[in-house]
């Protein structure tokens, strides 16, 4: 009932936008509602402002793009559905949420599928993997148009060391509602619990949970590095960020139009790669400076090979086998 009224009050506070847009008598300007998540000195804001104002230059004006940072317009689950519907037309969303609406996703969430960052890369630039992540949702009503850098995926700990898969046994670890991100804690020996990333702070505190995995701006820009002490470079996941469209929204742009929402997307992708580097570099100097966090690196071998039976589940189930083929082929150059 809470999430309908949600989705009731945004649609009601879109619609009273859209009323005030023609009344002023903008009808011959289309008008791009774009939601996120994220601050406003975020790399993916600061990315999605750099989209909007590429749009808007390459469009003479005749495109905006108006953002809804901090969550104004809902969860990422929530914002997903409202762009199926066309109330917003643009969202970013981590890989993660998609998994719930379409499978393929869940290939980033799937341990150590890629080496490094380099073969990240590598396959998102790859067209028969990207067309193919893009492209399956159009029948619920949205498409992929890029995708962000969202980090690596690093395991960090209130209180304690881990050098080896070995000392993950019995550690309590936040993972994000995903159903391989939980088998994945599983496989390493420790005990996952998924929970909201808003609750992570209080929940390290308490220690109701003893280690949580993300890139490194977690500890500084929520503050988790002023109660966890160890952060390990485990490497265990690229999970990305998507940027979506409403589909219809797309479709009903002309077609010199819909090249520029595009081009403009692959030159927001580019200008967050910078922007995302400086990020991490800035964030992790502070964590090690001011928090006092110490970063360990680990060896990849043996938590690679733990999670191995999880790959092979992946590759003959009949509902991911397809992405996993594409992405290994993509990662050998075939």
């Amino acid at each position: 009932m809470r999430k309908t009224t949600n989705i009731l009050s945004t649609l009601f506070m879109l619609f009273l936008l859209s009323g005030c847009q023609n009344a002023e008598g903008q009808a011959d300007t289309t008008e791009l509602k774009l939601a996120h998540n994220q601050t406003l000195d975020h790399p993916v804001h600061l990315s999605l402002v750099e989209f909007g104002r590429l749009v808007e230059e390459k469009s003479e004006g005749n495109i905006q793009v108006k953002i809804f940072p901090n969550g104004q317009l809902g969860s990422e689950r929530e914002v997903i559905e409202l762009t199926q519907t066309g109330a917003i037309d643009v969202t970013k969303v981590s890989a993660s949420a998609l998994e719930g609406f379409a499978s393929d996703y869940s290939v980033f969430s799937l341990p150590y599928v890629f080496k490094d960052y380099e073969t990240f890369k590598k396959v998102m630039n790859n067209q028969k993997v990207t067309d193919n992540l893009y492209y399956q949702t159009e029948d619920m009503g949205f498409i992929g148009l890029t995708y962000y850098n969202a980090g690596t995926r690093n395991l960090y700990t209130k209180n304690r060391e881990v050098r080896d898969v070995t000392d993950m046994k019995g550690l309590k670890v936040r993972v994000q509602p995903s159903q391989t991100s939980v088998q994945m804690i599983e496989s390493l020996g420790g005990i996952p619990t998924a929970m909201a990333y808003g609750e992570v702070y209080t929940a390290l505190q308490s220690g109701v949970i003893d280690a949580a995995e993300n890139n490194e701006t977690a500890l500084v820009g929520n503050n988790h590095g002023e109660v966890a002490k160890y952060y390990m470079y485990t490497g265990h996941q690229i999970v990305p960020d998507m940027v979506i469209m409403n589909a219809n929204t797309l479709h009903n742009l002309t077609a010199k139009q819909q090249d520029i929402i595009h081009e403009a997307a692959e030159k927001s992708t580019l200008y967050h790669e910078d922007v995302w580097a400086k990020s991490i570099a800035e964030q992790t100097k502070i964590a090690k400076d001011e928090m006092d966090v110490k970063f360990i690196e680990v060896d990849k071998d043996p938590f690679i090979q733990a999670v191995q039976p999880l790959h092979k589940r992946y590759s003959s189930n009949e509902e991911t086998k397809d992405i996993y083929r594409l992405v290994q082929e993509a990662i050998l150059g075939e």
